[in-house]
């Protein structure tokens, strides 16, 4: 019997819960959508957070 299966399968689904928002905000941001992978990292997901919200525009704004 497998005891740390559910943990993996939990750590999938948290996983997820994070790398899909941030793969599709990155974009507007002007940052490529593989560095949401970096999400799965703790500390990865912490930068990510700070670099979106000390971005100062949407890439697809235009100024005017």
């Amino acid at each position: 019997m497998m005891m740390g299966g559910n943990g993996v399968i939990w750590y999938l689904i948290l996983a997820a819960l994070v790398i899909v928002p941030f793969w599709r905000i990155l974009p507007r941001y002007g940052i490529s959508q593989w560095f949401a992978l970096l999400a799965l990292l703790p500390v990865g997901a912490i930068i990510l957070l700070w670099i979106v919200a000390f971005r100062d525009n949407f890439t697809d704004r235009t100024k005017g």
